[in-house]
């Protein structure tokens, strides 16, 4: 981090943290997945400060944000991303997010369909939760999160390096730190528990969104979530929304291909 804002803004009784670039240009939020926080978008900050105020927000229960009462939803989060905006005075901010993130986005840009220019998802939860399969799955994903998030938070920050260097060898090394520190952070309170429904499905959501967006997308066999059915589905409820398919990446597809990552969004903030 070079010359960037640390700062806090307290809006509806919370007090989140953020990292902000800087300077007289169209402002950017990237909002972070579960477990990571803010930092964890560096490099791509780095490589976007240029041309971009890249904001970087620690959500609720991450990072040096305030911790949460319960888990909090997609919906919840993008109510905490509105306030957030208000509290800056941002005028039409693109707006993109990774995994929980994009989540976070996707329901952001559903419920206020207004305030952002663009947005683009990395890989988000495009997973249904409206059947006792669905909830018995989510609910088995969460426990094995909240194990790993436990194991993790034990280990110290050279371990969690090591050991994230050892899991995911591709990722460069100016990753590595910024993930380690996150996990140091988290709290256990931010939602690894029951499931916390939305009162839009994600297909609800998507049709609410009226800006331009771009999907990224990996391959699920490597762990990334958004199938080609998903995908296919969301064009047919989007018809304008882009999608860029990064083949050899997984669920952290800027981590595992940041140069492919980079090159599609750069493509697609250029139109």
């Amino acid at each position: 981090m070079t010359n960037w804002l640390s700062a806090d803004v307290t809006f509806d009784g919370i007090r989140i943290h953020y990292y902000r670039t800087g300077g007289d240009k169209p402002p950017l939020i990237l909002n972070h997945g579960a477990t990571d926080d803010g930092l964890c978008w560096t490099p791509t900050a780095r490589a976007l400060e240029a041309d971009y105020d890249v904001i970087m927000p620690d959500a609720r229960g991450h990072g040096l944000s305030d911790d949460t009462d319960g888990p909090a939803n997609s919906e919840q989060r993008a109510r905490d991303l509105a306030g957030f905006v208000r509290a800056l005075g941002l005028t039409k901010p693109i707006v993109g997010g990774h995994s929980m993130g994009g989540s976070t986005t996707l329901y952001f840009a559903a419920l206020y369909p207004d305030v952002p220019s663009r947005i683009i998802l990395e890989d988000p939860g495009l997973r249904s939760q409206t059947t006792d399969a669905d909830r018995t799955a989510w609910t088995e994903r969460m426990a094995k999160m909240r194990e790993n998030m436990n194991r993790m938070r034990a280990m110290t920050r050279e371990q969690l390096i090591a050991l994230c260097r050892e899991q995911s060898p591709t990722w460069a090394e100016e990753e590595l730190g910024p993930w380690a520190d996150a996990k140091l952070r988290v709290r256990p309170s931010m939602g690894f528990a029951t499931p916390q429904p939305t009162s839009l499905t994600w297909q609800q959501a998507l049709a609410r969104v009226t800006c331009p967006a771009l999907l990224v997308t990996s391959d699920v066999a490597l762990g990334g979530i958004v199938t080609p059915e998903a995908a296919a589905e969301a064009r047919a409820i989007k018809p304008d929304l882009r999608v860029a398919h990064i083949a050899g990446a997984g669920h952290n597809i800027r981590r595992e291909r940041f140069a492919e990552f980079l090159a599609a969004v750069r493509s697609f903030l250029a139109e």
